[in-house]
């Protein structure tokens, strides 16, 4: 009789743990996730928008909270990034060669947690068909089962070996400078 409580004691407590610490994979939510890449001209500032972002990730959570990032893959079509004019972001496409590089990628190598809301992810941006490693800080909010993964990044068009774009003979150009930011919403 001890063995046989002792075995659904030992089912029970694996049971709560297991519903407790759980790891699941969870989806990009299009529409509402965001990506952009804002930048600068001798013209003026601009943004270029995405909804149309897919990926996968893999979570630990804990009692509804983020306890560990396992994994982390996100994809965007290159042209799926609009700006407010279809000049520039023919432009865009054409120092992103979207052609040959159809998507613009991000794989994480690991995730360090600070605190209950930040982390850092460490993973590989391949942008132009050119694959660089980068740190980010992360805020992480949970909502009912969600996560909203917020963060940005300071990159150049050198660091993918992109020259910045140049319209109207040259006379506009682009500074070297931009800032991915996302908002990335996973269910």
């Amino acid at each position: 009789m001890k063995t046989i409580k002792s075995i659904l004691f030992t089912v029970i407590f694996t049971t709560i743990s297991l519903q407790l610490s759980a790891q699941k994979n969870y989806s990009v939510v299009e529409a509402k996730s965001t990506f952009e890449v804002a930048g600068t001209s001798t013209v003026h500032d601009w943004v270029m928008r995405s909804t149309e972002g897919t990926g996968i990730a893999n979570l630990t959570v804990k009692e509804s909270k983020l306890a560990g990032i396992n994994s982390l893959s996100i994809s965007i079509l290159a042209e799926s990034l609009k700006s407010s004019k279809t000049s520039m972001d023919r432009v865009a496409y054409e120092a992103l060669d979207t052609e040959k590089n159809k998507n613009i990628e991000y794989v994480l190598k690991s995730a360090e947690k600070i605190n209950e809301t930040t982390w850092i992810l460490t993973g590989t941006y391949t942008i132009a068909g050119v694959s660089k490693e980068y740190q980010t800080q992360v805020k992480i909010t949970a909502n009912n089962g969600t996560f909203m993964l917020q963060g940005s990044n300071q990159i150049t068009f050198g660091d993918f070996e992109m020259a910045p774009p140049k319209a109207a003979l040259g006379v506009v150009k682009t500074g070297k400078d931009l800032t991915v930011i996302f908002n990335i919403i996973l269910s």
